[in-house]
């Protein structure tokens, strides 16, 4: 029996997928989370088979959290239930540690057969994304690239609208470390303010306008 934990901030879309994995009699959904913070508490213990997430969590981005469960519990892989369907979502996703990526616009049966391939050790893309490469990081729009994981992660948090202080306290480092990588992300960006850093977010379809 494999294990599967659900996370998603929207109980229905939980219970959709829940119904539709548990007609499998070797998938079993152990727990549902709707944030970030709850996620990795519950992933941390539990150390599932297999974590099924999407990537619009209320305090703070599934990107990061990609990263987060992967260094919590290595063998645990994750696979992306996303609305998003474009880049740089699947590439970020795939260069975080993702599995896999299936869009909620994909067939049902794709959902489980998404999960079944990267349960048996193969990373999976849904078909409306075959035509984007598996391989991390290709595709994605400049000036992205010259952003470490580190510098991304600190751009979409102050694109959002939160301070350094906010910032330093959803990654979980110090608020100097964060201005260290505001000053650094903010010169390759050649962004003067963080409404420069908003619309390039917005531009790149990173966040919503």
């Amino acid at each position: 029996m494999y294990s599967i934990v659900l996370v998603d901030d929207h109980a229905i879309v939980r219970e959709g997928f829940k119904h539709l994995i548990e007609r499998e009699p070797d998938l079993d959904v152990v727990a549902e989370c709707r944030s970030a913070e709850e996620a990795l508490e519950t992933v941390t213990a539990a150390a599932p088979d297999l974590v099924a997430l999407d990537l619009s969590l209320p305090d703070g981005g599934g990107l990061p959290l990609i990263e987060h469960l992967r260094s919590a519990t290595p063998r645990t892989r994750v696979v992306v239930l996303s609305m998003h369907d474009s880049e740089p979502y699947v590439s970020e996703a795939l260069r975080r540690g993702a599995h896999g990526y299936v869009t909620k616009g994909a067939a049902p049966e794709e959902l489980v057969a998404g999960l079944r391939a990267v349960l048996d050790g193969e990373r999976f893309l849904s078909s409306d994304l075959a035509q984007v490469r598996a391989q991390a990081g290709q595709g994605e729009p400049e000036p992205l690239r010259r952003l470490t994981l580190r510098e991304r992660d600190v751009f979409l948090l102050l694109a959002r609208g939160l301070t350094a202080k906010q910032a330093a306290a959803e990654l979980g480092i110090g608020q100097k470390t964060v201005y260290i990588h505001r000053a650094s992300l903010m010169a390759k960006l050649e962004a003067g303010s963080e409404l420069e850093l908003f619309r390039l977010a917005v531009t790149h379809g990173l966040i919503d306008g």
